[in-house]
Formats: C-alpha cells, structure tokens, sequence
C-alpha cells in the first residue's frame, strides 16, 4: 500500500488496513506503544532510559492526550495503530482495533523506535529484508539478555531477526549503526542459542521465516521488550500495540539517523 503517513493513518482509523506496517510509508520512522496509567510512568520512563536499546524514546505524551503532537500532530493513538493488545496485571487479555472504549484521562503514552524505520536503508544497501520479500510479520524471540529494572518494571529483552550473509551482516552494522533512535546496530549475530533461542522457526512473536544456505540470523533488539515486561512486572493496566502493527510517524526517518 502506498501513502503519506498521514493517509495510511486515516485507513487504519477507519478499519481499512490491520496487517503489520512493515514497508508502508518508506522512510517514515515507525513507532512501538506502550499506554500506562499516570502511577506507572516515572517507573517506566527511567525503564526507557536506562534500556535505550529495546526502548529508545521517540516521544512522552501528557496524561489523558492521544495525540503525539511532536511526531504526528493531529493523529489520535487510541485509533491509529493497526492493532492494540491490552494487558491487565500481567496478563494479555484482548487484541482490539480501538482502544477508546478503555481510554482514562491518566494514561500516558510512550512512541518508541522501531526497527522497521532502518528497513528502507537496508533495502537501499541491497540488503534482504525476508520478511518483505515474503509478506509476513517480522520473527520476534524471547531472549535470556537481562533488562535493567527501572521501579517496578523489570524482565528480559525480546529481538527481532533477520537471515542475510555474514557479508550482508557485515554491513548491515554499519547502516543500522546510523539508527541509534530505533534500535540501532544488531545486538547478536549468529548463534540463536547464545541468547536463549532455541528454535527459529518458533517465533514467540511475528511469523518465521527461512533462514536459507549460507546465512545466518541477525539480532535487534526489539520495541515488543515491553509486553514481555509487562506480563513479568504485572501493572495494573497497559496497552501495546500488537506486535509488527506499528504506528506511522511523520518523522522522517533520516531525523533519527547519526
């Protein structure tokens, strides 16, 4: 699908796309997010900054406002993402296309940086991206790599994965590297095992995809690190984004580059 920002947002408020954004909008940056009553957020700010790998931090709402006025003025958080998961105490308890109906006036809501946002620079640098080439959801694992707690929020990272060459990694560090705001340089190469994956074509979220002769998979880390916190550290309430259905800024995405 193509678009500006601005009229793919207006087709997934109005229920007409609610598949994964990955491709749409190339060299827009997307955003992970994350919705949390008001009593959560300081903990979950310091989380953000002491984590800025999974969690890099694209913009900080006021209590009760859906609108990201520094990334998309004028967009509403509650209806512009494809799909939302909710969390209740720990535990995931609804997918839905519209969070109104659960909206308080003290939440607050956090963009963070996507992967998806460096995935036009790989494609530019003749780099696969597989899950592009296949249309499907990025694969995303669960690993053993330790968060720092932040308060009450504590737990492990989760990673994204994309199959190249050892010579397409190669430079896929170098390109990510200009990306620090959404995620930035790979965190593991090679070895799933290494970081506590022990089958890739089990992704604990997204689709799997094949890693073909000659390859081998490439680790980010990754903005779904929050839902796995979120069932580890049991707030009382927060809202994500399902996984690979993100929410399209107009930033464009060489503002995040170095």
């Amino acid at each position: 699908m193509r678009g500006t920002p601005q009229e793919i947002r207006t087709l997934i408020r109005h229920g007409q796309w609610r598949s994964p954004t990955s491709g749409l909008a190339p060299g827009y940056a997307q955003a992970n997010l994350v919705v949390l009553p008001k009593t959560y957020a300081y903990d979950f700010l310091l989380f953000c900054q002491r984590n800025p790998k999974p969690c890099p931090l694209l913009e900080v709402t006021d209590p009760g406002d859906p609108e990201p006025k520094r990334t998309a003025p004028g967009a509403d958080l509650r209806t512009d993402v494809p799909k939302y998961r909710i969390y209740r105490n720990g535990k995931f308890v609804e997918e839905v296309y519209d969070i109104r109906s659960v909206w308080r006036d003290d939440l607050v809501s956090f963009l963070i940086g996507c992967s998806f946002t460096f995935e036009k620079a790989l494609l530019d640098n003749d780099i696969p991206v597989r899950h592009i080439e296949n249309g499907c959801n990025v694969p995303m694992y669960k690993t053993n790599i330790p968060c720092e707690p932040a308060g009450v929020f504590h737990g492990n990272m989760v990673v994204s994965m994309r199959p190249m060459t050892p010579q397409q990694a190669i430079r896929a560090v170098q390109v990510t590297s200009r990306f620090p705001a959404v995620h930035g340089a790979p965190v593991h190469i090679g070895d799933p095992e290494q970081i506590g994956i022990r089958d890739l074509s089990q992704p604990d979220f997204g689709d799997p995809v094949p890693v073909n002769e000659g390859e081998i998979p490439v680790f980010w880390a990754c903005g779904v690190t929050p839902q796995l916190v979120a069932m580890t550290s049991r707030p009382e309430l927060m809202i994500t984004h399902a996984p690979g259905h993100m929410f399209i800024t107009d930033v464009k995405e060489a503002s995040y580059s170095v």
